[in-house]
């Protein structure tokens, strides 16, 4: 009896282990978890810096991370170091700093110091490191490269002569350039043809010029490289030129660096601007290859001579103009008022027994005649 008594529990004491367990289980969610370790708030890396030189100038442009290392939002302004490396250096060298917010546009401006505004081109390397609020940094930027050295001298003297093959540019020689330079010649358009326009053409209709074979216009402005070869070029020839129009011509000398796989330029400054008016006062080619055979009457008709020439390969070409004298007299032109279109031309003028020497000339839609061809004789059979 007295062993069941110290067994037995007393009333209520189940239900308060209950609610101590209860409370014990309560109060452990309110503990704290395992610490997290602190973040660095290290910047994220610059990755699209570009950098641009002009003159003595060189510009950068960047865009500033939103987030640290650790994907969180970056809070505050971010410092920003600027430094550079020339291809002679393994250290980067302080260009300036500034501070930006997360997400601007990053933009930076260096004067070059002498020691990089003078001798041969070279590679110039530009970095950006953002660094935390206690200077540390997760690495540098994608570099970016121009050319440091002393940039070419102007082209002086630039001079042009419009040639039949095209406009004939010349300039000065530089004696004290460093190395041998290209030159770029940049050319702009004056005087556009006016637009065509398209009253009283029916739905469908092209414009007149129009069409898949119209040809193309010509652009306002493009560039022509002339390449050194081993020398800075004095003199080039523009072909793409179309007579009638009125061209501006500008040149620079440019420095070329391979740097990898790719070619750098460093620019000089553009000459003065040259105006040239592009009249086509040149006569076609003179006529080639020309042959004379005479060709006897048959069933009574009446004798001739024919000739034929090679045709002429200009663009402008109007026609052909020939000429005839007998024996050492005067040459008297034979052809028509109006060009003859074709290479070939029968004079019906002649008698029988009697010999004659032609020339040809060719003309242009213009009106200029090119010099005669040379002489063809040719004798017509007698009766």
């Amino acid at each position: 009896m007295n062993w069941a008594r110290r067994n037995e529990r007393p009333a209520g004491t189940v239900a308060l282990g209950a609610l101590l367990a209860g409370g014990l289980l309560l109060s452990g969610c309110g503990m704290p978890g395992a610490p997290l370790p602190p973040t660095l708030d290290l910047p994220v890396p610059v990755t699209d810096l570009t950098a641009s030189r002009a003159g003595e100038q060189v510009s950068l442009a960047w865009t500033m991370p939103k987030k640290n290392t650790d994907k969180l939002l970056l809070t505050g302004d971010v410092q920003a170091l600027i430094c550079h490396r020339d291809g002679t250096q393994n250290r980067c060298q302080v260009a300036g700093q500034l501070k930006l917010a997360p997400g601007a546009e990053g933009a930076f401006i260096e004067s070059l110091p002498q020691e990089l505004a003078t001798g041969m081109p070279r590679p110039l390397t530009y970095f950006v490191e953002l660094r935390n609020r206690n200077g540390r940094a997760a690495g540098l930027s994608n570099g970016a490269v121009v050319l440091a050295g002393e940039a070419p001298s102007p082209v002086e003297g630039l001079e042009a002569e419009v040639k039949k093959a095209g406009v004939v540019l010349s300039w000065n020689a530089d004696a004290h350039e460093l190395a041998p330079t290209a030159i770029r010649l940049h050319r702009k358009l004056l005087t556009p043809l006016p637009e065509k326009k398209d009253s009283g053409r029916q739905k469908g209709q092209d414009a007149p010029g129009s069409g898949p074979l119209a040809p193309q216009a010509e652009p306002t402005e493009q560039n022509l490289l002339v390449e050194a070869n081993g020398q800075t070029p004095v003199r080039a020839l523009d072909k793409s030129i179309h007579f009638g129009e009125t061209y501006e011509y500008r040149a620079q000398r440019v420095a070329r660096v391979d740097v990898g796989a790719r070619t750098m330029e460093l620019d000089g400054e553009f000459s003065a601007p040259l105006h040239v008016e592009v009249a086509d006062v040149f006569p076609p080619a003179v006529p080639e290859g020309l042959a004379a055979v005479a060709i006897a009457g048959e069933n009574g008709g009446a004798p001739g001579i024919d000739l034929s020439w090679q045709p002429g390969t200009e663009t402008d070409l109007a026609g052909y103009i020939v000429y005839r004298r007998e024996g050492t007299g005067d040459w008297q032109r034979i052809s028509p008022v109006g060009a003859v279109v074709g290479p070939a031309f029968h004079d019906a003028h002649v008698e029988a027994g009697h010999s004659y020497s032609y020339v040809v000339s060719s003309v242009d839609q213009g009106g200029h005649e090119s010099g005669r061809s040379s002489e063809a004789q040719e004798t017509v059979p007698g009766p």
